[in-house]
């Protein structure tokens, strides 16, 4: 593995990790745009295991976006065009012809890639899991004040039930009362994985209202890449098959795959059907 800082155009920094073939060409190496909540540390398994499945000459690179792992916080006008920008850079550093995004890195990816239409920045290859777009209200915003609040609060324990119980809609996680589920999360705050999000809920706010302030619509997305390729998972929440159905519907030429046995954490969780599916897109 290999680490680099590299300056943003507002003075801040992003930390990349970069897997697989050092020296790869552009052409050869997938930029990954993780999703909320999530370090490059926590995609560190994923990269690993598609840099194998690429093969040799080719190469993963992930970096922690803003508010999270070894780069900057979140800068005081932070918006989806910090985000933009900053793919920009790493772009720019890398020479990826390649990206992947998870989440709400699918929508910092598609979003990315629509202002870069007619730029040099637009990729060969286009791919995203379970993207987190509000396509015409798609995404319930309503629990964001409450989740806000909580975090604001220093509620660890609330902020993760509002959380939870809008992420996970029509699971058993859902149905529990949320001052129960408050109490539990607060329990599994304790935990390193929970530390961490607990570390980066701060940025957390400002990147959901970011990606959802607004409801976009599927036909605004139609200007992307003939061979974008929509993924969800058969496992994940329903709005997340729904939303990359209508945007594959409104982008022609584009491909859909639902991952039958997929769900919403396959990427960072490296399932092994889910690697192959995504290197057989980028090597074909």
């Amino acid at each position: 593995m290999k680490e680099q800082v590299l300056p943003t155009h507002d003075g801040g920094r992003l930390a990349l990790y970069s897997y697989g073939t050092e020296d790869a060409p552009g052409e050869r190496r997938v930029l990954v745009i993780g999703g909320a909540f999530l370090t490059a540390l926590i995609y560190r398994p994923f990269s690993e295991a598609l840099a194998k499945g690429l093969g040799e000459g080719w190469a993963v690179d992930v970096y922690d976006r803003r508010g999270r792992g070894s780069s900057s916080e979140q800068p005081a006008d932070y918006s989806m065009a910090t985000e933009i920008a900053d793919v920009r850079t790493v772009l720019d550093a890398t020479g990826a012809r390649n990206i992947l995004g998870h989440s709400l890195g699918g929508s910092v990816a598609l979003n990315a890639v629509q202002e870069f239409t007619g730029t040099t920045y637009v990729p060969d290859k286009l791919a995203v899991y379970d993207p987190a777009v509000n396509i015409d209200g798609s995404i319930d915003t309503s629990w964001l004040s409450g989740f806000e609040d909580a975090v604001n609060n220093g509620r660890v324990g609330h902020a993760l039930a509002h959380m939870k119980k809008a992420t996970s809609a029509g699971s058993a996680m859902s149905k529990i009362p949320e001052p129960v589920l408050a109490g539990l999360m607060a329990v599994l705050s304790r935990t390193k994985v929970n530390k961490m999000f607990r570390e980066v809920m701060p940025s957390g706010v400002g990147e959901l209202r970011a990606a959802y302030k607004e409801a976009d619509h599927a036909r605004d997305f139609s200007v992307l890449p003939a061979n974008t390729h929509f993924m969800a998972g058969g496992k994940s929440p329903s709005y997340y098959k729904a939303t990359a159905e209508r945007l594959h519907a409104a982008v022609p030429g584009s491909t859909y795959e639902l991952s039958p046995k997929g769900f919403h954490g396959s990427i960072p969780a490296a399932v092994d059907e889910l690697v192959t599916d995504i290197s057989e897109y980028f090597k074909g």
